[in-house]
């Protein structure tokens, strides 16, 4: 029993490190919550009855904010720039490093021309977006970049379910990825819909609206 107690303990020190890791709030909740049960496991099994009170009560207060953090409505909008707006400039460099990381070719020149628009979460820039739209109605995504501590797939789920109709609209019928370098931008990719295509001989990630 004492070595299942030490192992439930080192589990809970090592969520809980992680939830000061994360940078995304839902996130660190979560961490939070699955420490705080797995310290009350720990405290249960050695009867440490001041460790199962503090997270006893560490819990109650991370199962309220998790349940405020999912029944908050947020405000999302769709604002569609040019390229050559001075805000847009500053935001992809205040984000530069970031960006490489997910998108490491991609040069501010390559929006020019493009379908280009920025999500509002709460009238705050959450995301990126830059896509080269051809006849045939398939948009080749440029970048696609979401803020660090927006990445919930709520700004996916804005753009390519909510606002479906205005990429139709725009004469979008596929979104197209030629590339993608990042393995939680993969993730994220698979998680909207997105499936591998043979065009011209070579792989895609493509969505059909």
């Amino acid at each position: 029993m004492l070595l299942i107690a030490l192992y439930f303990g080192y589990l809970a020190s090592l969520l809980l490190i992680i939830a000061l890791l994360v940078s995304n709030d839902l996130k660190f909740r979560w961490f939070n919550t699955f420490g705080n049960i797995a310290f009350i496991t720990y405290a249960i099994v050695l009867g440490a009855v001041p460790v199962l009170l503090t997270n006893a009560i560490l819990l109650t207060i991370n199962l309220y904010y998790l349940i405020k953090i999912y029944s908050r409505q947020e405000n999302f909008d769709l604002i569609e720039f040019k390229g050559e707006e001075k805000l847009v400039n500053k935001f992809l460099a205040f984000y530069s490093r970031d960006v490489k990381a997910y998108f490491p070719g991609f040069k501010t020149e390559a929006i020019q021309g493009n379908l280009n628009f920025v999500v509002l979460r709460d009238l705050v820039i959450a995301n990126m977006f830059s896509a080269a739209v051809s006849e045939n109605g398939d948009a080749t995504v440029a970048i696609n970049y979401t803020v660090k501590k927006y990445r919930d797939y709520k700004v996916g789920t804005f753009i390519f379910e909510k606002e479906k109709q205005l990429l139709l609209a725009k004469g979008v019928k596929r979104i197209v990825y030629q590339k993608v370098f990042n393995k939680q931008h993969l993730r994220f990719i698979k998680k909207m819909g997105f499936v591998k295509e043979l065009m011209n001989g070579e792989e895609r990630f493509v969505k059909t609206l």
